[in-house]
């Protein structure tokens, strides 16, 4: 949830650790702080709130370090206090640390370390490591190594008592020219440069200065020098890593005009959703040809005899397995089930043979997702040490630890995204489970090639109908925005496939306008939440053309019936629309099988502009992160 880097090179410190939390600040930004070595002393400076604060205390700060650790916080424990922000140091002030991640065990830590002499200056769980690194050297101090870092055996040695998920940097006054890191089930990715050398937790703070990179795996512990980057386990042990060559550039991780990087990203759809059509949809598939029109690049055997599939993921990607489900089992005709991935941990179903287990995450570095997805796995290596698990992973990331964890990945091929509230993400999985339903619709000949060519077809137009949306539909909804800019609640409705666009809605509106905003399934209007109504609370309704067109707009007439204002998103020119709704949130005509692509464009933009006409910090709304590795 954190984000943290950390520089050794020839250049000014400071200010590549500062461009650096810039680029991760989406992971936290309760405070922030940097640490630096020079003349023989750490010099720490941190600051309360966003990171422009620090900026401002360090106006006055004329560093010329060259090695230095940065960090962007998340609370987990402790208030978002200028005392509890990172980095953290031991008592005498010659070890610095920074963490991104939990340490499970250290109120035990802490009180040991305490009866020790260890004095405690915050109420941080992450400030038990320097004082337990500053215990293990003084342990080690006669002890001769030979060639072996002793700053390193003596991190890696305290490494080994923390118990959780973590990543840290860690520089020492008394080791001025190495800083040494270390990953357990936390992001952390290392960057080699000419004559320099970075960590990060996540690359878009390198991008403006490498594109080698190296993600560091779980267990394992690097020193960083200016001769280089030295790859180790836990035990001590060295090992060979090679970094590989990172296909994006900084210009991708820019706003480019935009007010917002959520307003950027959603206009970047169309162009998202191309990519990832480009990459498994044939270009010149029709009906009658040969083959499934979608290629995976997925080993035939992982869909062999599929029976049943599980899909789990967690706040917008969860919505998108709502969306996959009912694919799987309209187009394919596959039971699917969509858990929680924080609820499965503690209440995994039963196991069940041939079952496709599917994880969602954006980041790839959604920590209830990789456990759930990690228990799954031995889980069923236990019952059959025979047969492989089938494990299925969508991300955004193939680089991150879903990579890792699972041997099959669908990539959404979203590019960076930057604003804490996913937009293109969400939609590229969807065009993922669409791709993923329509070739094992095609392998189980459960559509006949004419409804396959339909949706191929319906698919192709997808990118030109959302800037259809984008063009006609910005300034109108940005208008209508103004007439929400008091309002505390709101309630969204949508049948069948839109049920879970309904809730996506909702989840957006809430997470960058801080408005109350609730998403059901439209029949269930009358069963509780209808009480909820009045003139005072506006429902949105989801109405296309389909099975449950007639029965959204009945709902919604009985939400109208109540003194609701009534906000349709339906189709262009439909006169019936026109006579329900107080005000239309037009699309073009789609079949309604593909139309949540469409659907949830609008809703992205009425979020956005409520939440931008509040005055509200858009892409890094208050109390959220990008990536939630923490449980």
């Amino acid at each position: 949830m954190c984000g943290i880097v950390g520089y050794i090179g020839t250049k000014r410190a400071t200010e590549i650790l500062m461009a650096g939390l810039e680029k991760l600040e989406y992971r936290g930004y309760d405070s922030a702080g940097i640490a630096t070595i020079e003349a023989g002393d750490i010099q720490c400076v941190r600051a309360k709130g966003k990171l422009f604060n620090l900026r401002d205390k360090l106006v006055s700060v004329d560093s010329i370090a060259h090695l230095g650790i940065g960090h962007t916080r998340w609370a987990t424990h402790g208030k978002p206090e200028e005392y509890n922000a990172h980095p953290h140091m031991d008592t005498a002030l010659r070890i610095a640390v920074v963490m991104n991640g939990i340490v499970e065990n250290y109120r035990s830590l802490r009180e040991e370390l305490k009866a020790k002499g260890h004095e405690f200056r915050s109420d941080t769980d992450t400030e038990v490591i320097p004082h337990l690194i500053a215990e293990c050297l003084m342990g080690i101090a006669r002890q001769d190594l030979g060639t072996t870092s002793k700053f390193l055996t003596a991190v890696r040695l305290a490494v080994s008592r923390l118990q959780g998920a973590f990543a840290i940097a860690i520089i020492s006054a008394d080791y001025p020219e190495e800083f040494i890191v270390a990953r357990q089930q936390a992001p952390l990715v290392l960057g080699y440069g000419d004559g320099e050398f970075f960590c990060a937790s996540d690359v878009p703070a390198l991008v403006p200065y490498t594109r080698l990179i190296l993600p560091l795996q779980d267990g394992e512990i690097a020193r960083l020098s200016p001769l280089g980057i030295e790859v180790y386990n836990f035990a001590g042990d060295k090992l060979k890593r090679s970094p590989r060559t990172l296909n994006w550039n900084p210009v991708m991780v820019e706003k480019q005009g935009f007010k917002h990087y959520m307003l950027k990203e959603i206009y970047e759809q169309p162009g998202v959703v191309r990519a990832c059509l480009a990459a498994y949809l044939s270009e010149t598939w029709e009906v009658g040809t040969a083959g499934s029109p979608i290629d995976l690049k997925l080993p035939t055997a992982l869909f062999k005899d599929i029976e049943q599939i599980q899909i789990l993921a967690c706040g917008t990607s969860w919505h998108a397995g709502l969306v996959g489900k009912h694919l799987l089992e309209q187009l394919a005709g596959i039971p699917t089930t969509v858990q929680y991935a924080s609820e499965f941990r503690y209440s995994p179903s039963p196991i069940t043979p041939h079952t496709l287990t599917i994880g969602v995450t954006q980041s790839g570095e959604t920590g209830d997702t990789l456990t759930a997805l990690d228990l799954e796995k031995n889980r069923r290596s236990q019952l059959d040490p025979s047969r492989q698990p089938r494990l299925l992973g969508i991300t955004n990331r193939p680089e991150s630890s879903l990579g890792r964890l699972v041997p099959n990945l669908i990539e959404t091929h979203a590019g960076i995204e930057i604003g804490v509230a996913a937009t293109k993400t969400f939609v590229t999985q969807l065009i993922a489970f669409y791709c993923l339903a329509i070739d094992l619709a095609y392998q189980r000949q459960t559509q006949t090639p004419a409804q396959i060519g339909e949706l191929v077809t319906g698919l192709r137009q997808l990118p030109a109908l959302i800037e259809v949306i984008l063009e006609s539909q910005e300034r109108y909804i940005e208008t209508l925005s103004h007439e929400f800019s008091d309002t505390q609640d709101f309630i969204f409705i949508g049948r069948g496939i839109n049920f879970p666009i309904a809730l996506e809605g909702s989840l957006k509106l809430k997470e960058i306008s801080y408005i109350h905003a609730e998403g059901y399934p439209a029949g269930e209007m009358k069963h509780g939440p209808i009480a909820l109504l009045d003139a005072k609370v506006p429902v949105v309704a989801i109405a296309v053309p389909g099975n449950v067109y007639e029965k959204v707009l009945s709902n919604a007439q009985e939400a109208k019936a109540r003194d609701a204002r009534l906000i349709g998103v339906t189709v262009m020119d439909d006169p019936e629309a026109a006579l329900t709704f107080d005000d239309v949130l037009p699309i073009p005509a789609i079949p309604d099988i593909l139309s949540p692509i469409l659907t949830v464009i609008p809703l992205q933009l009425l979020a956005y502009h409520i939440a931008a006409r509040r005055g509200l910090d858009v892409d890094q709304p208050r109390n959220l992160a990008k990536s939630v590795t923490v449980e």
